[in-house]
């Protein structure tokens, strides 16, 4: 089993990645990453799995069709099986591979890609030519079908997994929550809301800063992720305007993300853009936070409104800092009330080990009908 992408730095599509690899050896099978490497490949190898380094963090249309002998040569080498894309430049020269050796081609739809442009459009378009097109999302699958007309009989819907054994709050120890409180220099006493994602703008930061304005009451807000610097100075003087000044931490990266949960007492995801799927929203869930998302994308697939958090109007500030007030509001019972209930969805709905045994279950099926 070979699987492609550009690089394998922090991110959904690279955990997802190394999380199908090593399912795929304990199951027996061998399994090959191709990327042109990054922080994560390690993990690759420590999982029992190969990772072989290529230039595939490129546009360029030459590179493309020289990666794709590259491919198709590393696939005759390793008498690879089946080739999964899961980005849309490698996704070229791995197409163009996979039809030169013969091989099955799979690939995993990640967004409800732009296609503002014939050009654009067709760019995008080899994510719909796989044998198999795995869908993260009922989100995704309807985008797929609607704009590049992939049929339910090449569709398959696999949502992203969360990995139970980190993100189970009582495994969580004390030191763990309480060290980072400390390098956070989160003040005692006072209500944490925390934004994990990248510093960009379609995150919604601004319509967070916005409801905070709007609460009028004591707390603290973490925006956890890194960006542009150019970005971050805009956020402070937002920050600033709204006289937030020393209610808000930026905090780059986060080694520890389960314990980082455990510190908020609300966790938002504000998106002005749909996302294909929330690992965030389901992160959080699975470590019983009260969740607030927008209503839109995969993230209103994942939490059930009055029951696991809230679902809001993108880029609505007041009715976000609505949904705020009545998350901060809640009783112990009904905070404990909405923990279990949300533990249960995302260990129901959204386990890693689902993710996994689903995605080699589409492999099977395709060696079956190829045999």
């Amino acid at each position: 089993m070979l699987q492609v992408l550009p690089r394998l730095d922090q991110g959904g599509v690279e955990r997802g990645t190394v999380e199908v690899a090593s399912a795929l050896v304990k199951a027996g099978w061998r399994a090959v990453v191709a990327s042109a490497g990054g922080r994560m490949s390690a993990e690759i190898q420590r999982a029992g799995a190969e990772h072989v380094q290529l230039p595939l963090a490129t546009k360029n249309p030459a590179m493309l069709l020289l990666n794709a002998r590259r491919l198709a040569g590393l696939i005759e080498g390793r008498d690879i099986d089946i080739v999964h894309a899961r980005s849309r430049a490698p996704a070229w020269s791995a197409m163009l591979a996979a039809h030169r050796t013969g091989r099955p081609f799979v690939t995993t739809f990640h967004n409800a890609y732009g296609a503002e442009s014939w050009a654009k459009r067709r760019y995008n378009s080899v994510m719909a030519r796989g044998d198999r097109v795995i869908a993260i999302s009922r989100f995704v699958a309807a985008h797929a079908a609607a704009t590049y007309g992939v049929g339910e009989d090449r569709i398959r819907i696999i949502e992203r997994g969360v990995d139970l054994d980190n993100f189970q709050p009582d495994r969580i120890a004390p030191l763990r929550i309480v060290q980072l409180a400390r390098a956070w220099r989160l003040p005692d006493g006072v209500p944490v809301i925390m934004l994990p994602g990248r510093l960009t703008r379609w995150k919604g930061h601004e319509v967070l800063i916005d409801a905070l304005s709007l609460l009028g009451r004591d707390l603290f807000c973490v925006f956890l992720g890194s960006g542009r610097e150019r970005y971050r100075r805009a956020l402070e003087r937002r920050i600033s305007a709204r006289a937030l000044d020393g209610r808000c931490e930026f905090v780059d990266h986060c080694d520890d993300m389960p314990a980082a949960y455990m510190l908020a007492d609300v966790v938002v995801s504000a998106s002005t853009r749909p996302e294909g799927f929330g690992r965030v929203i389901a992160e959080a869930l699975a470590m019983g936070r009260p969740v607030i998302a927008t209503d839109h994308g995969g993230g209103n697939e994942i939490v059930s409104p009055g029951v696991t958090g809230w679902l809001v109007p993108p880029g609505d500030a007041k009715a976000l800092a609505q949904a705020l007030g009545e998350a901060l509001a809640l009783g112990p019972g009904a905070r404990a009330s909405l923990a279990r209930h949300a533990v249960a969805s995302v260990a129901g709905r959204f386990s890693r080990d689902a993710m996994t045994q689903r995605t080699i279950a589409v492999y099977e099926e395709i060696l079956r009908g190829s045999s």
